[in-house]
């Protein structure tokens, strides 16, 4: 379908009144916000869920990549199933699906149960998220879109770095003697009056391109290729490294070139090929990948270093990470109002440069001083800061080379490189973390915790040298 032909069946689409238009973008926030929350709620809440149930070092890095790596594999695949079976469909399909799963994972038995509960709601949170911002795009005009999606990159941050903090609260209050459930079982409300007003404001008919077929064969590949990553990257320092956790991270590689040889051959590709002739988009990739990795890997990491090396409760170490939130906070507000507008990409080297900044500082704290919420705020600050000022802008300059027909693509892919590689860092960083805890007490926790600040440091550094690749001005 070419581009003057998704025009004309998109002016075909009946006029979309504004105030429900609000509606819709409101009930796609709140499907998103679970999402991101989602995928770090569960972070601080790690060692809680271990002490009841049970299981291995692993089981913190399985309940965490479970639901972030199924979320990714769904998410790139899922937009093209909306114009299959009906964005509409697909959005009430994925929230209840997602919802069902939220009740499994708060009344999980057991680790097994808990971490397939969590693929689930990963898998469902794919199916539903694409189809809202599809929807988005349709039911509002032209000239309103782009003021419509300017909170998504505000919001999306801060949910980013307000999910370890709600789950402090949670497991703190200890709603009806749920423990951890709590964290789960908050989205079976939400997600009912999200059910609710989805079923009576979403449009039934939003453009979709009835010629659009799925590359089963390209699936197979990208998913084989993300579980022979992700599956010895977890379990190997336990099982002492045997042979085939090599040949698997080997045929993942074999995997991926396979699938983009076979996108190449393909008449429906699950990636639009032309995006990776765009060299802003190419090194998106991995500037999405390094500082989401690093990001989420050092978020494991400082959580188990408080809650496992030092002790502390979850409300403590929740709100020991409020600096954090307050930082991100004034850097989104910043980054989307006036820097990303005045000073272009070297916003994100300015971010960049503060977190790196604030590693170093938080390195030194943790090798030199007594910790305390107190000792750790200025550090926590200033990595807030700084990487709140990469959260809003850091999209638009990828795709600023990208056409209309790449876009919405491109979007998800992003957002699915975000997912994964945050499933990464927490597979590999926290292999690294465990590896050099030695179970003797606190101080192996905070050489643990310093090696991992380190490497953090180092693939921000990376990140930022990635982004003079990047165009000066977004789109």
């Amino acid at each position: 379908m070419t581009i003057e032909q998704r025009s004309l069946e998109a002016s075909s689409i009946a006029p979309f009144p504004l105030r429900q238009a609000w509606l819709v973008l409101a009930v796609v926030f709140i499907a998103d916000v679970m999402d991101v929350i989602d995928s770090t709620i569960a972070n601080l809440a790690g060692p809680s869920i271990r002490a009841d149930l049970g299981g291995s070092e692993t089981t913190l890095q399985w309940v965490l990549t479970a639901y972030t790596a199924a979320f990714a594999i769904g998410l790139i695949t899922s937009g093209r199933l909306g114009d299959l079976f009906g964005r509409r469909r697909l959005f009430l399909l994925g929230m209840t699906g997602f919802t069902l799963a939220s009740l499994a994972c708060g009344l999980a038995p057991g680790v097994a149960f808990l971490i397939t509960a969590r693929i689930l709601q990963g898998l469902f949170g794919a199916v539903m998220i694409p189809q809202g911002f599809a929807m988005v795009k349709v039911v509002f005009p032209p000239q309103l879109l782009r003021k419509a999606l300017i909170p998504f990159g505000p919001v999306m941050g801060l949910a980013t770095v307000a999910g370890p903090i709600l789950a402090g609260w949670l497991l703190h209050l200890d709603l009806f003697g749920s423990q951890w459930r709590s964290i789960f079982l908050i989205n079976v409300p939400i997600g009912i009056v999200a059910l609710a007003l989805a079923w009576r404001i979403l449009p039934a008919k939003t453009g979709e391109d009835e010629t659009a077929r799925l590359d089963l064969g390209g699936v197979a590949l990208l998913t084989l290729s993300s579980a022979l990553l992700i599956i010895p990257l977890i379990q190997g320092r336990e099982l002492g490294w045997p042979l085939w956790t090599y040949l698997s991270m080997a045929g993942s590689i074999v995997s991926l070139a396979l699938f983009v040889a076979s996108e190449r051959r393909s008449k429906h590709p699950v990636i639009t090929p032309s995006l990776f002739t765009k060299r802003s988009f190419v090194a998106g990739l991995a500037i999405t990948g390094a500082f989401y990795a690093s990001l989420s890997g050092f978020q494991l990491a400082l959580n188990l270093l408080l809650q496992l090396g030092l002790h502390w409760t979850p409300l403590h170490t929740s709100l020991t990470l409020i600096p954090w939130a307050l930082g991100s906070a004034v850097a989104v507000t910043l980054a989307g109002a006036v820097l990303a507008q005045r000073i272009g990409r070297a916003t994100l080297h300015l971010g960049l440069g503060i977190a790196v900044i604030g590693l170093i500082v938080l390195w030194w704290t943790v090798a030199n001083t007594h910790l305390t919420s107190w000792t750790l705020a200025p550090s926590l600050l200033l990595i807030g800061f700084g990487t709140g000022l990469v959260f809003v802008p850091i999209f638009d300059f990828i795709l600023g080379a990208a056409t209309a027909e790449e876009v919405g693509t491109g979007a998800g892919m992003l957002n699915a490189v975000q997912q994964f590689s945050g499933a990464i860092g927490v597979a590999a960083l926290g292999t690294v973390f465990f590896a050099r805890v030695n179970h003797g007490g606190a101080i192996p926790f905070n050489h643990a915790g310093e090696l991992v600040i380190a490497l953090a440091a180092v693939f921000f550094s990376v990140t930022f040298a990635l982004v003079w690749l990047l165009p000066k001005r977004s789109a």
